[in-house]
């Protein structure tokens, strides 16, 4: 897997089907071969960042 925002495979994983990009610090989820990719506001809430990306980029092959 590799970071859609960044290309970087410095990818960790935070929990079940969550990982988190240690290069640009964005969260994803993976949902059906599909990420979901969020930014990490100060207050600890999520910011959805999917707008930003094509929807090619956001898929994931099994």
């Amino acid at each position: 897997m590799q970071c859609p925002n960044c290309k970087s495979k410095d990818i960790g994983k935070i929990g079940t089907n969550q990982y988190y990009c240690w290069n640009c610090f964005i969260e994803m989820s993976l949902v059906k071969g599909r990420l979901s990719t969020h930014q990490v506001e100060e207050d600890g809430s999520l910011s959805s960042l999917d707008d930003l990306f094509e929807e090619e980029d956001l898929q994931v092959e099994m």
